[in-house]
């Protein structure tokens, strides 16, 4: 797929009719002082400010209600949107979390003539037969079922007729918007707005390939092979194309239909246990989770066995991300608001030139919120609404896969709860955080790699220096200046009080990190345990050897 590629120059004329209709709409729904507010005023704007302001308390949902006008672009883009809560208030970010990707199902003559060109044959050829009624109908592909000459059923996933004619237009005019406003407005010097679009395009461009769907399935089903509570559908490699994608049907009722789930018989506790036991692997042990999970996404099936469906959007986390996530959740746990804006910044979450005080002082009301109440009696829901605040008021720039990853948490627990309103997910997640944990402290081949790589930079670093000193004698042989600001003894001074400095701050790291860890290897085994226990001895046993050192030498 060659992609959806932006313009190198801003061309507003050539597509003067479909910015007239964006600007039209967002004016229509109370956005006109946006417009009028732009220090410079393009061309095509200057007809549109007659249209009557709205509620300012009514415009988070207009801003919805004229995304959805607008079409699959702007659809797509207010779902991203919907992931940064540093770029939009919390109002904002609730409405867009609303967003719906339905619309109006196209003609069957017209997705079999897509069908058909994919194929390259007759759906004779292929299909015994084809249902035209749409499972589903979403604003950039339509679902139908249909059977194979093998007799299995399928779903089929058409991408839409001349959707990316549209899109390519709509995101041209996206990325000239993002310049424009990047160089003419206070928001562009806080965020690169030209980046956010092109990082949208991106995006777009791999939904709308659906091998790298397939791919996803395919991912699923191999981290699920050995899991038999967990069914991720069969990709008919043979018939998928970039535009069409054809799947094992599964049979089964939707997650959320309770009735229907106590009516069929199945276990909502061993089903809401299967769904916590899914996303908890694919967070915390995969780092590659379902960003979509809806109740349409996942079905019960016999055996409560759970299927899941639809691997369009996904998100991924590294190893680093997950640890910087337990991390992030111990420091809460302890409501240590100091230990959580540090970590924040740590992760680059938070500049290094914020206001710690004012940050920790936020942080500190937040938490204290919470003071008191069990972790099972926590919502993800009521979290994510008093975090969003703290974020939009200090600019927290989370990963884009944090905030994706705290959705699809929270729209899990909304189906756990009605699965099981007793179900303690944070007891259930316990050991595989403490595996995770551990895991960390294991000599595994991350450290053996991470140790050759720095042992490599010293070995190359020596193999440099005779290099760098013949360089340093020629100059002086040549009489040419070498600017030195420090004498020897001020070099040995600095060298000595700086490895004084660097054995203290490594000491301190080594001491707290092992008595963090001290409470979390009780159930590791006293080999673990010991080695903990000594390397936390040994730490202290230094640190007090540093401080004699420092007493003696004044």
């Amino acid at each position: 797929m060659t992609g959806i590629k932006f313009p190198t120059i801003t061309r507003p004329i050539r597509h003067l009719q479909r910015y007239r209709e964006i600007l039209t709409v967002f004016t229509r729904h109370g956005f006109g002082f946006a417009v009028s507010s732009l220090p410079t005023e393009p061309f095509w704007l200057r007809e549109l400010h007659s249209f009557s302001k709205l509620e300012r308390t009514s415009l988070p949902s207009h801003f919805r209600q004229a995304l959805e006008e607008l079409g699959p672009a702007f659809v797509k883009l207010g779902q991203v949107l919907s992931t940064r809560p540093d770029l939009l208030p919390p109002d904002y970010i609730r409405e867009l979390s609303r967003l719906q990707d339905e619309v109006q199902p196209v003609s069957w003559s017209e997705i079999e003539e897509v069908i058909r060109r994919e194929l390259g044959r007759p759906l004779e050829d292929v299909f015994d037969e084809v249902n035209t009624v749409p499972l589903a109908s979403a604003s950039l592909a339509q679902v139908h079922r249909a059977k194979l000459g093998t007799r299995e059923l399928v779903v089929l996933k058409v991408q839409r007729p001349n959707i990316l004619r549209t899109l390519r237009t709509d995101l041209e005019i996206i990325h000239d918007i993002a310049r424009y406003v990047q160089n003419h407005t206070p928001l562009g010097q806080v965020y690169n707005l030209v980046e956010i679009a092109e990082d949208f395009a991106d995006t777009l461009n791999r939904e709308l390939d659906y091998r790298a769907e397939g791919r996803n399935a395919d991912r699923f089903r191999h981290s699920f092979a050995d899991d038999a509570g967990v069914h991720i559908p069969w990709v008919y490699w043979e018939y998928t194309t970039e535009r069409l994608l054809v799947l094992e049907y599964l049979e089964g009722i939707k997650i959320d239909r309770i009735e229907e789930i106590d009516a069929a018989g199945y276990d909502r506790d061993q089903i809401a246990s299967q769904s916590a036991h899914m996303i908890i692997q694919e967070v915390l042990q995969d780092g590659f989770f379902h960003a979509d999970p809806h109740p349409g996404n996942f079905i019960v099936m016999q055996g409560n066995v759970i299927g899941a469906m639809d691997f369009g959007m996904v998100g991924y986390l590294s190893h680093t991300d997950r640890v910087n996530l337990i991390q992030l959740y111990n420091v809460a746990v302890q409501m240590n608001a100091r230990g959580a804006a540090e970590e924040l910044i740590h992760i680059g979450a938070a500049p290094p030139d914020v206001d710690r005080r004012t940050l920790t002082r936020d942080l500190e009301r937040l938490l204290q919120r919470y003071y008191g109440l069990g972790l099972r009696d926590i919502r993800l829901q009521e979290v994510m609404e008093d975090v969003m605040p703290v974020v939009f008021e200090h600019r927290l720039k989370l990963p884009s896969n944090f905030w994706l990853l705290a959705k699809t948490l929270a729209m899990m627990e909304g189906i756990g709860l009605k699965l099981a309103p007793d179900f303690d997910v944070f007891a259930f997640s316990q050991p595989y955080v403490q595996r995770l944990i551990l895991s960390t402290l294991k000599p595994n081949s991350r450290w053996i790699s991470d140790t050759v790589r720095r042992g490599l930079s010293w070995v190359d670093l020596v193999d440099r220096l005779p290099h760098a000193g013949q360089l340093i004698i020629d100059r002086l042989e040549k009489r040419e200046p070498i600017t030195l600001s420090l004498d020897m003894r001020s070099l040995n001074y600095i060298d000595r009080l700086v490895t004084r400095l660097a054995l203290s701050l490594i000491i301190a790291g080594m001491i707290v990190g092992m008595a963090t860890l001290i409470p979390t290897v009780a159930e590791a085994g006293w080999v673990v345990q010991a080695a903990v226990i000594i390397s936390f001895i040994a730490a202290v046993v230094m640190g007090f050897a540093v401080l004699w050192s420092i007493v003696r030498k004044r």
